[in-house]
């Protein structure tokens, strides 16, 4: 080991005890996942480094079995303006600069990928825009001007290596990619960023990926893969921060009982080593946060999916409804550290005749500064998705009313019912599209600025 890593061992190995909501080791978990010669093991990873600190042990682990394996970036993580600041040393303002900076990180991807065993040829990068997924997946379909990148200012993909260089940011192009990569792959075990998950690019790129499996499935019969989301940002987690690898990865607090299921995968002595090594090859990142990364290299890996939610139909009077109730709350205490601003009690959901219904309940009574709102997007087998509706109920200072992506659109067959803290929503499905499944998230918000959001969900409709 070098002098530089060896200071950086020193660095991050300072022992915080005594940090609230620590613990040393994990709950007992199911365990393992085992790999064979016959797995096609495909990693998608929201950003460079997320591949690493996520899945390198068990990228080892699926190399010494012998099975074939991919990495996949979805973005190259050129957005991170203050990670960069550090990096160079300098304000980095140009455009291009942010663009060249991508390019970094994805070569930092390479190097890491090389340390366990990866070779550069097995890694994909689809180059779609660092924070700017999840506003796609939310609005940009169909005949609607591409995304525009805040900080690169570019509405296409703009890396030569990429899938498809040059294509628009728009659902279609992500879609697409996506679909070619595991189509061509055939992957028989996917790890992906979890729904749950704080960052919007991890978010997106799980609904992305489940769009396409979907799509592969009914369009080309190709058999879903076991799928095994890892969560990375969690406000407060993991504990204790810097290189512990005597100590394992915990079940982030409050996701222990909300129906995920939950897989520890043991690593030995040797796979969080080579680990460790892997993670100091991300210079442009532990320059600006240096305990944070290699907080991931310790004695487990853990994953964990939510089941989708069966909704059969019911024809109970609204009194008398089976409610399912699938609150978590994913995002509001990394972005505002007080209690004051986790507003959701219940997100529930029932299926009534041919409506949707969900109730809203807050710990408190929106005022004027607060808005609420509950995204619905439908998936139905029939039509294709860049063609299905994408709602949003929205609650606010300008009362209720309901968008299609960018569009607001007539709210009449929508029924919505305030009653203070607490909101009825009854959702024809002829305006989700006649769904087969719907992904949901509900969040509040001051003005732009969330406050509170759930996880998103899979809401299955037989």
């Amino acid at each position: 080991m070098s002098f530089c890593k060896i200071a950086l061992f020193i660095l991050c190995s300072v022992y915080f005890m005594g940090v609230p909501g620590y613990a040393q080791d994990a709950e007992a978990l199911p365990s393992a996942i085992s790999f064979s010669a016959a797995d096609r093991v495909l990693v998608l990873a929201p950003h460079p480094d997320d591949e690493t600190i996520a899945t390198g042990g068990v990228l080892q682990q699926a190399l010494k079995a012998g099975a074939a394996t991919r990495v996949c970036l979805f973005t190259n993580g050129e957005n991170n303006e203050f990670a960069f600041i550090v990096y160079e040393r300098r304000l980095v303002l140009k455009p291009k600069e942010f663009l060249r900076l991508g390019e970094v990180r994805r070569q930092e991807s390479v190097d890491a990928m090389r340390v366990l065993g990866v070779r550069p040829e097995d890694i994909i990068s689809l180059g779609y825009p660092d924070y700017g997924t999840m506003e796609i997946f939310l609005k940009y379909w169909g005949e609607t001007k591409p995304f525009r990148s805040m900080l690169s200012r570019v509405n296409k993909v703009p890396y030569q290596e990429a899938v498809s260089p040059g294509a628009a940011y728009v659902g279609e192009n992500i879609l697409k990619d996506l679909e070619q990569v595991i189509a061509a792959f055939k992957p028989t075990k996917i790890f992906v960023s979890h729904p749950a998950d704080v960052n919007r690019d991890h978010r997106a790129l799980y609904l992305f990926m489940q769009v396409a499996l979907w799509d592969l499935a009914t369009q080309m019969g190709i058999a879903p893969p076991e799928v095994f989301p890892y969560i990375i940002h969690v406000a407060g987690w993991p504990l204790l921060r810097g290189y512990h690898p005597e100590l394992q990865l915990s079940i982030p607090p409050g996701f222990d009982k909300k129906g995920i299921r939950w897989i520890e995968q043991p690593l030995d002595t040797s796979e969080i080593g080579k680990k460790f090594d892997a993670i100091l090859e991300y210079p442009s990142q532990i320059k600006y946060a240096p305990r944070y990364l290699v907080t991931f290299a310790r004695r487990n890996e853990i994953f964990g999916n939510f089941p989708a939610i069966v909704l059969p139909r019911q024809l109970a009077s609204d009194t008398e409804l089976s409610w399912t109730d699938l609150a978590i709350h994913a995002s509001v205490k990394n972005r505002v550290k007080s209690a004051e601003t986790e507003h959701f009690t219940q997100l529930a959901y029932a299926r009534q005749g041919n409506y949707l219904v969900i109730r809203v309940v807050l710990k408190r009574v929106m005022d004027k500064d607060l808005g609420m709102s509950v995204s619905l997007m439908g998936y139905s087998r029939q039509t294709p998705y860049g063609q299905m509706p994408k709602i949003s109920l929205i609650v606010g200072l300008n009362g209720f009313h309901v968008k299609d992506k960018k569009r607001t659109i007539a709210s009449a067959e929508v029924i919505f019912l305030d009653k203070g803290k607490e909101m009825i929503f009854k959702v024809p499905l002829s305006l989700l599209g006649d769904p087969q499944y719907v992904f949901s998230c509900a969040k509040t918000a001051v003005y732009d600025l969330t406050l509170d959001e759930t996880a998103w969900r899979v809401l299955e409709l037989p």
